[in-house]
């Protein structure tokens, strides 16, 4: 298999990445299977209405609340992240919050009550599953945590910001070690991917999906480089499973690119029938919306992003305005 550099020369050679709303779609494809990972059923369709239109979904109250708070730590995450904040513990908790707000639990113990919902330290003592690992005690959290954010920033600090393997090394380390400290009662897997692309969007990487088709796979690889007290395993395979994503957008592009038409003269060049007929649709309906454009055209949303694409290009068609309240001017130049 191609390296990483290779697979990420020929993404960007493609243009992907710099698809109409790609960052925001690619985005919410994070959220979904995060969220999918802790047992959201909840696909990415029914999120992009949820977090853009309102409309929820006929799936459990509890889990719409989890996607919608994801959204709202995501969107603090890559504040942060543009800034090149440092981490601390409370910048940790403050976004656990974020990501427990609604669904978090109230816990009472011995030693006095803290809420998952207010991001709150955990006050007890946790294991994986039935007769499982037993992780950090909870009076060695708040240190451990604090020493995490100290390596964490000493790594920011000191790491070639060129060099996309180590960047992604880095993010893959700063997940598995959160992930092991289990600073909370709840919420632990998501704020460690949470935080592991926080620093891919810092340094400028495309960040990884951990997909929900894989949830197996990888605990297994968690599991395994918990019980060897080493994160190369669980590294090799984030590695190797961020590279799979990549070839597969690459492969479900390249096939977009050559879809064949529905009739032969929408076989025609972008001057014949097919930017006729954006322009007279653009022209009745100059706010509509990427998608309802594509089933009006009867044509794949990729393909006519590559064709809105293209048009823009030479100038004869121009957005006015944002994605949300802006329209479509036609010039036909």
């Amino acid at each position: 298999m191609k390296n990483i550099n290779a697979i990420l020369e020929e993404y960007n050679q493609l243009g992907i990445g710099e698809q109409i709303d790609y960052a925001k779609f690619y985005l919410y494809s994070i959220i979904t299977h995060s969220t999918a990972i802790e047992g959201s059923t909840i696909t990415e369709l029914e999120n992009r209405l949820l977090f853009e239109e309102g409309i929820g979904a006929q799936k459990p109250l509890m889990e719409q609340m989890m996607n919608l708070d994801m959204k709202a730590a995501y969107a603090q995450s890559i504040v942060y992240a543009q800034k090149h904040a440092d981490y601390t513990v409370d910048l940790l908790c403050g976004h656990s919050a974020l990501v427990m707000k609604n669904t978090g639990s109230e816990y009472s113990t011995m030693l006095g009550n803290f809420s998952a919902a207010k991001g709150e330290l955990r006050l007890l003592n946790v294991s994986a599953g039935i007769g499982g690992r037993s992780y950090l005690s909870y009076q060695k959290v708040p240190e451990r945590l604090a020493e995490f954010c100290r390596w964490l920033n000493a790594e920011r600090g000191s790491i070639d910001q060129d060099n996309i393997e180590q960047v992604y090394d880095l993010s893959f380390e700063a997940h598995y070690r959160l992930v092991n400290i289990h600073p909370w009662a709840d919420g632990n897997g998501r704020m460690s991917r949470l935080v592991m692309n926080m620093i891919q969007y810092e340094f400028g990487v495309i960040p990884s999906i951990v997909k929900k088709e894989c949830r197996k796979q990888y605990i297994n690889a968690l599991e395994q480089s918990e019980e060897a007290d080493c994160s190369k395993t669980f590294k090799t395979f984030m590695l190797q499973h961020h590279c799979n994503n990549l070839l597969k957008q690459i492969e479900e592009y390249k096939q977009s690119m050559g879809e064949a038409p529905h009739s032969a003269k929408e076989r025609g060049t972008m001057d014949g029938t097919m930017a006729l007929r954006i322009f007279e649709t653009l022209e009745s309906d100059p706010s509509i919306t990427m998608d309802n454009l594509s089933q009006t055209l009867g044509i794949a949303r990729r393909t006519l992003v590559r064709y809105m694409n293209k048009l823009q290009e030479e100038n004869r068609i121009k957005r006015i305005g944002g994605r949300r309240y802006g329209h479509w001017k036609v010039t036909r130049q």
